[in-house]
């Protein structure tokens, strides 16, 4: 191996420290258009079935059947039948 100056390794150390900030700097900016482009990546799940349903029993019901089954027998009475008894 050939004897270096320390000119020479003073310079080597700074290519190799100045490609690796540039190489740490393209992996930061991928790393954020990446995640810009993926934002559901960051946002809070529920990680279970248990709580899947707790925080679906919180939302409004979506469809007008949803909407027609909460509604009560005083609303809507069953006719008296015909039939004396």
């Amino acid at each position: 191996m050939r004897n270096m100056t320390d000119a020479e390794r003073t310079r080597l150390r700074e290519s190799l420290v100045g490609n690796s900030l540039l190489l740490l700097f393209g992996c930061g900016v991928l790393a954020f258009l990446v995640a810009a482009d993926r934002v559901n990546w960051f946002s809070i799940r529920p990680a279970t079935g248990t709580s899947v349903a707790m925080a679906r029993s919180t939302e409004k019901p979506r469809s007008s059947f949803e909407e027609k089954r909460t509604t009560t027998l005083a609303q809507h009475p069953h006719p008296e039948s015909a039939v004396p008894q």
